[in-house]
């Protein structure tokens, strides 16, 4: 049985080859993005962009949320996978990373399906359950401020329905989760997000070793599966 297979340059050229499906309007997003500063370690790799949109067509995503914006890279992924009537609510703290994605969302012809809200995460997602209730969700997909992920996921399983998934991003932050004396608050905080999650009874898990680290939960239905109106 083969082990984990270790990803070099060559072989990740080879994937995308093979398997990446992006186009010019992904592609030129992505690469505006990575001139900005810190550009290549905030945004999601173009292989988990596609990810995410075969999760969010899997799941018969109507409503899904996307809980750190940045320049809208996962938000478009996500907004063209979309079911018919679908929207993403997608939610970032500065306006001036949503503004460089809004014009590429509205080249794809997806501007009506993304919903941008600008605040504080926790408050949006708070709002977010009043707003629709709890259960009302297909899919969560978690890439904001690491130090803040075990209060995003338990509101996040909140908003999620019975059936469907919460996606964390950067579960294994850069390696560093493996090494115990690292004094990152951001790194305990993965961390203690990680262990949760093993323990958690309400999802069934999987921490993907791909990218920076992906964990799927899927919410447990217990007496039948509700699904958004």
């Amino acid at each position: 049985m083969a082990d984990q297979q270790y990803v070099s340059d060559e072989l990740l050229a080879y994937v995308r080859a093979v398997s990446l499906r992006e186009d010019d309007v992904l592609r030129q997003l992505r690469e505006e993005t990575v001139a900005l500063p810190a550009g290549t370690s905030l945004q999601v790799m173009a292989e988990e962009g596609q990810f995410l949109a075969l999760l969010v067509g899997l799941t018969g995503g109507r409503r899904v949320l996307d809980v750190g914006t940045y320049t809208g890279y996962s938000a478009l992924c996500m907004a063209r996978a979309l079911a018919r009537g679908g929207r993403v609510i997608t939610c970032e703290l500065h306006q001036r990373w949503a503004d460089i994605g809004a014009p590429y969302w509205k080249r794809a012809g997806v501007a009506d399906r993304i919903d941008l809200r600008i605040g504080h995460a926790a408050d949006t997602l708070e709002k977010l359950l009043a707003e629709y209730g709890p259960g009302s969700f297909d899919l969560v997909f978690i890439d904001a401020d690491k130090q803040n992920y075990p209060v995003y996921y338990e509101l996040s399983l909140a908003l999620v329905r019975e059936g469907g998934l919460v996606v964390a991003d950067n579960t294994l932050f850069f390696g560093r989760v493996v090494d115990p004396a690292d004094p990152d608050p951001q790194v305990a905080a993965v961390r203690e997000l990680n262990t949760r999650l093993l323990e958690d009874d309400r999802v069934d898990i999987s921490l993907l070793p791909v990218a920076d680290g992906v964990t799927l939960a899927r919410k447990r239905p217990t007496a039948g599966c509700n699904r958004v109106a």
